[in-house]
């Protein structure tokens, strides 16, 4: 079996041997085992359900909530000539039903779906008839409250697992804690637990935390000093445009990256960026999904991220070729502050929360009960300003909404024109017969575009046109009459945000919102966001020690390179040795104030000199302060790390 997988493995992705507990995952699942992956970013997650699935006959049903990681796996498994697609909301019904005939009756390998698509009748009953080999979990921490991403839609997905009870599942996440870890595979009903974890120590990566209240001037020199590629993350689109300009005025390669950009623009910035045309990307982190650019020498945060969950993802897209790189966060006092008016502003009161969800009912003119899966054209500023909601509020609860399954906000959506014949070779071939004014023009779409017939394709409009020796405008108005006619389905392209409902309107008085889901994801939320500001306010504590930890890596090493072990190295003392020092003396003042003497005193096995180089570095950072009476104590507002 090694044999064959490393075939697999060097036909499609051209590599003669897996990365690290790859091979043990993948074989693990053709044992036939339920099996859970942690592998950080970059880890090469997405081969692990991959090569399995190819290695087996029948569907791998592959669920992830992140629409754009759809369409780029399902691209990239074309480009090697695999047969896959995804169903994701948005999508015509017409386009829907002939995916899920070819999932049924064709040779499709792959098919990725989101939570919320198992618990819709029509699909359930497909599920009876599909040749399901291998269910893969993407983002698996979504299913547990206690994960950074809770979607209460993943808890549905065991139930999936009665319709092929036979068949394994492997669940898959790049960061969770013990407790996620545990709970994903209860949720998932893993007949034994069995977790693959990868270290998440990136030895060749540096974690830098810079308080400075000049941003600007400190992303130039960083930008100015190391080079290279690198990525700056920003809360907002406006900051994007500002500091890409800032940058440009500066003589550094820079450009911009948001959701609110078009589809194409967004891919030619992209492409330009990997391909080195552009050094620096300031983007939202609507950037980094999907992207795999081994030589990003630095990321660096200008604002605080919303979790140590979310920092590490977009961290680690540096040095991803093993060489230095460095994760640079730079912060001041106000960050702190608009983090948490921040996450007060996330968690809108219930009785917001519905209000918002009534007044979209009657923006979009649904009638209770209807709506299922119809989407709308979405202004969320327009929306807000009609019913007088706080932009930012409505944002927020519609998140809510779309976590608890209700519908789908998606900022981002763009679908090229689509075209599939309705009508059978024969049949089509009678139509021209009879309406030879159509003939040309059937003619050349079958030139055009291959595999009309068996799914839908992408179109463009302007490509006809061009080759037709005609206007856009005219080759609109052929398709859309041969759509009318019942001959072909035209989905003319979409582009801009996008709002799905995912069930029925609700009558308010039916509209559950779970108070527990609420307030578990409120409390959730605090506690990472704690960490992270604990993360960059914590002194004397290794940055890799603090993440690590975080992560449940029992008794991880300093890393000896971020900002926190750069300093204790120039004191001259070995790590091991600063560590027990450390330890000691901040056991000693946990008890009682002691003054430098009684200190070293105490901590007589080692040298007077190293002890009190360790404890002035300990005041330096302010770990540890001095009382009126010359004694040392801890400082109240940092926890005890001993």
């Amino acid at each position: 079996m090694e044999q064959a997988i490393r075939k697999i493995l060097l036909r499609n992705w051209g590599y003669h041997t897996f990365r690290p507990l790859q091979e043990d995952i993948i074989l693990s699942v053709l044992e036939g085992r339920d099996t859970l992956a942690l592998l950080p970013t970059g880890g090469g997650k997405s081969i692990c359900f991959q090569v399995p699935a190819l290695a087996k006959e029948g569907l791998c049903l592959v669920i992830t909530p992140l629409i754009a990681l759809m369409k780029d796996q399902v691209e990239n498994l074309k480009k090697k000539e695999i047969k896959a697609a995804a169903i994701y909301s948005g999508m015509h019904p017409s386009e829907i039903e002939t995916t899920l005939d070819n999932a049924t009756y064709g040779d499709l390998k792959f098919l990725y779906i989101s939570p919320e698509r198992l618990e819709t009748d029509t699909f359930r009953e497909r599920l009876k008839i599909l040749n399901v080999s291998l269910l893969a979990v993407d983002e698996a921490h979504c299913i547990s409250q206690w994960g950074y991403d809770f979607r209460p839609p993943y808890l549905n997905i065991a139930r999936a697992r009665d319709f092929f009870p036979s068949v394994p599942i492997l669940a898959l996440t790049a960061t969770a804690t013990p407790e996620v870890v545990e709970d994903i595979q209860a949720k998932l009903e893993f007949r034994e637990e069995n977790a693959f974890q990868k270290s998440f120590e990136r030895k060749n990566l540096a974690y830098i935390v810079i308080r400075d209240e000049d941003k600007y001037g400190r992303i130039l020199k960083i930008a100015e000093k190391i080079k290279g590629t690198g990525i700056i993350y920003v809360r907002n689109r406006k900051k994007t445009r500002e500091v890409a300009e800032y940058l440009r005025n500066n003589n550094i390669s820079a450009d911009f990256y948001h959701a609110g950009l078009s589809a194409g623009l967004r891919e030619k910035k992209q492409e330009e960026w990997i391909d080195g045309k552009t050094r620096v990307m300031v983007s939202t982190n609507a950037f980094g999904m999907g992207i795999d650019k081994p030589d990003v020498r630095f990321v660096l945060h200008i604002d605080l991220p919303d979790s140590l969950e979310a920092y590490f993802q977009e961290a680690g897209r540096a040095g991803r070729d093993e060489k230095p790189a460095w994760a640079t966060l730079i912060y001041d006092q106000s960050d702190i502050v608009r983090a948490r008016k921040n996450y007060q502003n996330s968690f809108p009161d219930p009785k917001t929360i519905r209000s918002i969800y009534n007044s979209l009912g009657n923006y979009f003119q649904l009638a209770a009960g209807s709506g299922k899966d119809l989407s709308f054209d979405f202004d969320i500023t327009e929306f807000a300003g009609t019913y007088r909601f706080s932009p930012i509020i409505v944002f927020n609860a519609m998140k809510f909404l779309e976590k608890e399954g209700y519908l789908l906000l998606n900022e981002t959506f763009n679908a090229p024109s689509r075209l599939h014949f309705l009508l059978e070779h024969n049949d089509l071939y009678r139509f021209q017969v009879e309406n030879p004014r159509y003939d040309g023009f059937i003619k050349l779409l079958l030139r055009l575009y291959p595999g009309l017939f068996t799914d839908f394709v992408r179109i463009s409009e302007q490509e006809i046109a061009n080759r037709g020796n005609t206007t856009k405008e005219t080759i609109v108005r052929v398709l859309e009459t041969l759509n009318k006619m019942g001959v072909l389905s035209y989905l003319p392209a979409k582009t801009g945000p996008q709002l799905t409902f995912l069930k029925e309107r609700l009558d308010l008085k039916h509209l559950h919102i779970s108070q527990e889901h609420y307030e578990a994801r409120k409390k959730s939320a605090l506690i990472r966001l704690d960490s992270v500001i604990g993360y960059v306010t914590t002194p004397g504590k290794c940055r890799s020690q603090i993440l690590l930890e975080y992560f449940g890596e029992k008794d991880p090493p300093r890393c000896g390179q971020c900002d926190v072990c750069r300093t204790i190295n120039k004191l001259n003392i070995n790590g091991i040795e600063f560590d027990e020092i450390r330890r000691q003396v901040l056991t000693l003042i946990s008890a009682n104030p002691l003054t430098i003497q009684e200190i070293t005193f105490e901590a007589d096995a080692w040298t007077e000199d190293k002890v009190v180089r360790v404890i002035r570095w300990l005041e330096d950072s302010g770990r540890i302060k001095r009382n009126d009476a010359q004694q040392f104590m801890l400082a109240n507002q940092f926890r005890l790390f001993l």
